[in-house]
């Protein structure tokens, strides 16, 4: 059996970008979701659990990500990169588009393995991440909290929003127990990600 570490070491391409259910490649692969708030950091985590710099083009401008990115790892594991929720510099017709696509592929794709729902480590949860939970909770999809961007607080700071985050996972059904803080930057918490996504390859 693969490591996780050669896994991810492994070729990842750029497979296609989907805007519609009916547009989106074969459920062929195992399949693992990043999911999240616009602007919380998807692109740039992608990019260092591949170990790799422009894989996945990362932006400060919120709402860029516009359809279902898949990525091919080592033709083995497809990694998905939705378009974020919340705020977007988008047109209200387009970001309802994007809303309605994404909750159509977390509750229906029969190859969806696990969701990873990133929170910005700086803002903690907000309601609308409540809402994804509730949807997946619904689902029964399994998801696991990824906080993001760690190398901007401190210490201390961090330990508060991780156990704000615990304690709110007690009352979600689907969630993943064990949350993992990663920074893109510094790469904490990378290593033990690509450990908990490896055991979904076949």
């Amino acid at each position: 059996m693969l490591s996780s570490e050669t896994l991810f070491a492994r070729p990842c391409e750029f497979i296609m970008g989907g805007a519609s259910i009916e547009g989106l490649p074969p459920a062929a692969y195992p399949e693992i979701a990043f999911s999240g708030r616009s602007n919380v950091g998807k692109s740039s985590l992608i990019n260092a659990l591949t170990g790799r710099k422009t894989l996945v083009k990362a932006s400060n401008t919120p709402g860029r990500t516009r359809e279902l990115n898949f990525f091919l790892l080592a033709e083995l594991l497809m990694l998905v990169d939705l378009p974020g929720y919340g705020y977007a510099q988008a047109p209200g017709k387009d970001v309802a588009q994007w809303t309605r696509l994404v909750k159509a592929y977390l509750t229906g794709r029969p190859n969806l393995q696990r969701v990873c729902l990133l929170i910005d480590s700086r803002h903690g949860l907000k309601e609308v991440d409540h809402g994804i939970m509730a949807l997946l909770d619904k689902a029964a999809v399994s998801y696991q909290l990824v906080l993001t961007k760690t190398d901007k607080i401190k210490p201390a700071e961090l330990a508060q929003v991780l156990k704000a985050c615990q304690d709110s996972l007690k009352k979600h059904p689907a969630a993943h127990p064990s949350i993992v803080a990663t920074s893109s930057e510094t790469k904490d918490g990378i290593k033990e990600l690509r450990a908990e996504l490896a055991q979904f390859i076949n």
